[in-house]
């Protein structure tokens, strides 16, 4: 890591905008962030450098220096951070682990507090739940303040002045030519630690407690997608909840594949009723279809119905049904058979030899490639 140069890490071009620099720096700083990789060095150490890329690269003044002259040139400038350069990166935290990330991000945790007040759960739907949506009864177990060290952790609430940051709950640290501050691991940004560990809770600073929540899941939900249960988070030491987050898994249906809104369905169809055409009945999400096979249908040929796949989850507006056909043909022939398609294919004339017609010219040029014409 400490060989790349700066485009390298936030992976960009060296002709990348200021815009650009800025939305690969949030997304590598949500994906390497400490608080998502707990206990994980590399991504720690490659999260330092990620901040120091951004920090020159969003400078203009220093972006020229290092295009010209790289790290030395910046390194005899005197590098370092400047107040602006910090408070963007410090807005653009807010944003990120704020409460309002995404129109409903996980909220920051209190230091003093040990655990998030919002948390996540994997919930599994089968196929027509997602589709049609649902009444679900979810138990949750969620997170109180021990009642007997009042959330600290602490046998008595008593705490003591971290020794690690002196009380401050950040330590000052050098990478290179930058220095900057960052929440103190020991203490992990709260300045106090316990005297000793509370006997009731082992030093966790929570109990836990079970509940039931009755949440009604939209139709057209999807496999990634995220619900937010307002006020069904952990509790923290003054009776308020953070929030729930679900995210859906849903199975898979035996004849039915969706893409998106789109639903997509195999017809198995016999080789006559292709050739000769025929209306047949085929499933929908919603109940049946006639599907109308035009003489000569081909193998795999789509039929398209609007309107009859999957509702959107934000405007309700529902996709199509693609019927694909899946052309079948007979694994066995009895010797009537046999005889009847000879005759039916000698009655195509030499439309039923569409290869003779294909390869005549071919034939002919191969032959002259060895002297036999």
């Amino acid at each position: 890591m400490k060989s790349m140069d700066y485009y390298e890490i936030l992976q960009i071009s060296r002709d990348a905008s200021g815009a650009e620099i800025k939305k690969a720096y949030r997304k590598l700083a949500i994906q390497y962030h400490p608080d998502k990789n707990p206990g994980d060095k590399e991504a720690e150490e490659r999260f330092k450098y990620i901040n120091e890329a951004y920090e020159i690269l969003s400078n203009d003044e220093k972006r020229q220096i290092y295009d010209r002259y790289g790290k030395e040139g910046l390194e005899r400038q005197g590098g370092g951070f400047h107040a602006n350069s910090m408070d963007d990166i410090m807005d653009i935290f807010n944003s990120m682990f704020g409460g309002g990330f995404g129109g409903g991000g996980q909220r920051r945790r209190d230091p003093s507090a040990k655990y998030a007040l919002d948390f996540e759960i994997e919930l599994r739907l089968s196929f027509h739940e997602a589709i049609f949506g649902v009444k679900k009864e979810i138990p949750i177990t969620y997170k109180v303040p021990c009642q007997a060290c009042s959330g600290t952790g602490a046998e008595g609430g008593k705490m003591t002045t971290c020794a690690t940051c002196g009380g401050q709950g950040q330590v000052v640290m050098r990478q290179g030519f930058m220095t900057f501050a960052q929440e103190c691991p020991h203490c992990h940004g709260a300045g106090q630690t316990a005297a000793s560990a509370c006997s009731q809770c082992h030093g966790k600073g929570y109990e836990t407690k079970k509940q039931t929540v009755t949440i009604d899941i939209p139709a057209g939900v999807d496999t990634g997608n995220r619900l937010r249960a307002q006020g069904y988070g952990n509790e923290d030491r003054h009776g308020r909840r953070g929030d729930l987050y679900i995210t859906f898994f849903v199975e898979e249906d035996e004849h039915f594949v969706r893409e998106g809104n789109d639903i997509f369905i195999e017809v198995p169809v016999f080789f006559t009723q292709c050739v000769l055409g025929q209306s047949i009945t085929i499933p929908s999400l919603r109940g049946e279809l006639e599907l109308n096979l035009k003489p000569g249908t081909r193998d795999r040929e789509q039929f398209v119905f609007n309107g009859e796949g999957v509702a959107d989850v934000h405007s309700g507006r529902k996709g199509r049904l693609v019927a694909q056909i899946k052309m079948t043909l007979p694994k066995k022939l009895t010797a009537e058979q046999q005889e009847q398609l000879v005759k039916l294919q000698e009655s195509f004339g030499i439309e039923s030899h569409p290869h003779k017609g294909a390869f005549e010219s071919a034939f002919k040029r191969v032959k002259t490639w060895f002297g036999k014409e």
